[in-house]
């Protein structure tokens, strides 16, 4: 996997603010951003656990301690799907 650096400007002092190193804030902030990229549906869950530099399993367990729906499917959805395998 290719990969792209993207700066963002911060203020001086937030990792004394926050008590955070470089990294764990970077971490943080790849979470934050693949977690809202997923629930706004505009990448997938695979692609989310490459942003986060996380396993599907450690993403998803992540997402579920946080109630954040694993799924974007809905219940008319799965029933359609159900009828379609049927």
């Amino acid at each position: 996997m290719a990969l792209r650096s993207i700066h963002i400007d911060l203020p001086a002092d937030i990792l004394l603010t926050l008590n955070e190193s470089e990294s764990d804030l970077a971490k943080r902030i790849k979470l934050a951003l693949a977690i809202q990229l997923y629930q706004q549906q505009k990448i997938t869950i695979g692609k989310a656990t490459q942003i986060a530099e996380m396993s599907r399993l450690k993403f998803e367990t992540y997402l579920s301690e946080h109630q954040i729906p694993i799924s974007n499917l809905d219940a008319e959805t799965v029933l359609k799907d159900l009828e379609k395998l049927k």
